[in-house]
């Protein structure tokens, strides 16, 4: 295996009356044997990041490398990766078998070694009892397993996911991504895997790459990224449900930091915590709060045990079986969402108070970009 790295990259489509910059100077380092998520909304970029590594685009400027090799001049099949697709892209008229072994084919590989190679394939993937069917007979997860198969059984230096696990039922795709988190790890290959689901991306990534409107917001791992997100776009896409963000101004008053927004709504800030904090006094800025930091009150409670409470109204509430999810306003319009047990009498138009963890929130700059500005460790 080999690793990946895309430096600078830009790509514009359209006519010269309307431009459209799908990416702008995105870098990615992927080291060899590393499962890397790129994550983001639609239209985000990120297909066509994976299709200019893969050699189906052409990059405006930058440098792709595979394996330390610059690529931008070769063809795909000279690229040394194998790219697997959304829609599976398997041949209708062929075999299972014949699908598996067409790039070994066309490669002139002598007969007994794609016997060899596919039955192992196979074998690894569960789909050796599908070797004579052809693909309208398979279900979608065995589509899908047919379709990663063809590309491990080339040994490719790189293996490119473009979101191949977004045709699948709920079910299936649970499955199919321990599977192949289960996989990666059997294999040690290299593995840029595209997704819009963030849970996805989470369950399965080494490291993380989120993306928006052409540009790289941040890459870490996992726990970096939901911990610590680089900015308001970061903190509001990863996790699920969205961090919640109050809108206010940071106040300092003999060396404490605090956070006051419309409403009368004071949180003062732990010492802890305020060394991280690098947000200006009498500025706007935002508040930001997990839904697991958020603990549900009687209206007529007071704050307690580092909490700062805010007078809320129910406006809807989400029973997830394990956990039940509170949304409510604040008097500012703003909306908090709060976890609580598997059991909870909370009804929509109830007037309650949400405690906030303080040694938990975060702050980012109201501006354009943004950014964090400080908050918890990753714990």
């Amino acid at each position: 295996m080999g690793s990946v790295a895309v430096e600078k990259i830009v790509k514009v489509f359209g006519s010269r009356a309307h431009r459209v910059r799908a990416l702008d100077g995105v870098s990615i380092s992927i080291a060899d044997g590393e499962f890397v998520a790129l994550v983001g909304p639609s239209g985000c970029g990120k297909t066509t990041t994976l299709r200019i590594i893969a050699g189906l685009e052409s990059p405006d400027e930058g440098t792709v490398r595979v394996a330390d090799r610059i690529v931008n001049d070769l063809p795909p099949k000279d690229r040394d990766v194998a790219m697997v697709f959304q829609n599976y892209a398997l041949y209708p008229h062929m075999t299972v078998y014949k699908n598996l072994a067409f790039g070994l084919t066309m490669r002139g590989v002598a007969r007994a070694e794609i016997d060899q190679k596919v039955i192992t394939v196979a074998e690894m993937l569960g789909v050796t009892p599908l070797l004579n069917r052809r693909p309208h007979t398979l279900s979608g997860g065995e589509q899908q397993r047919v379709a990663l198969g063809r590309a491990i059984v080339r040994e490719p230096q790189a293996f490119l996911l473009d979101e191949p696990l977004s045709n699948l039922d709920a079910t299936l795709r649970t499955q199919l991504r321990s599977e192949l988190k289960a996989l990666h790890q059997r294999l040690g290959a290299t593995v840029i895997h595209v997704t819009h689901d963030q849970e996805e991306a989470m369950t399965l990534g080494d490291r993380l790459v989120v993306m928006n409107r052409g540009v790289v917001h941040q890459c870490g791992t996992p726990m970096e990224v939901y911990s610590r997100p680089a900015n308001r776009f970061v903190a509001t896409f990863i996790g699920r449900p969205a961090m919640s963000v109050l809108r206010g101004r940071v106040e300092i008053d003999n060396g404490r930091t605090a956070f006051r927004c419309p409403g009368g709504v004071h949180i003062e800030f732990p010492r802890t915590s305020s060394g991280d904090l690098h947000a200006p006094s009498d500025k706007d800025v935002l508040l930001g709060v997990r839904a697991e930091h958020i603990r549900p009150m009687g209206i007529d409670t007071d704050s307690s045990g580092g909490m700062a409470s805010i007078p809320v109204t129910v406006t809807l509430v989400e029973p997830m079986g394990d956990r039940t999810y509170i949304h409510a306003a604040t008097e500012s319009g703003d909306t908090l969402v709060a976890r609580t047990g598997a059991y909870d009498a909370t009804r929509p138009g109830d007037r309650l108070r949400f405690a906030l963890d303080t040694t938990a929130i975060h702050l980012f700059s109201s501006d354009r970009d943004e950014v964090r500005l400080g908050g918890p460790a990753i714990p």
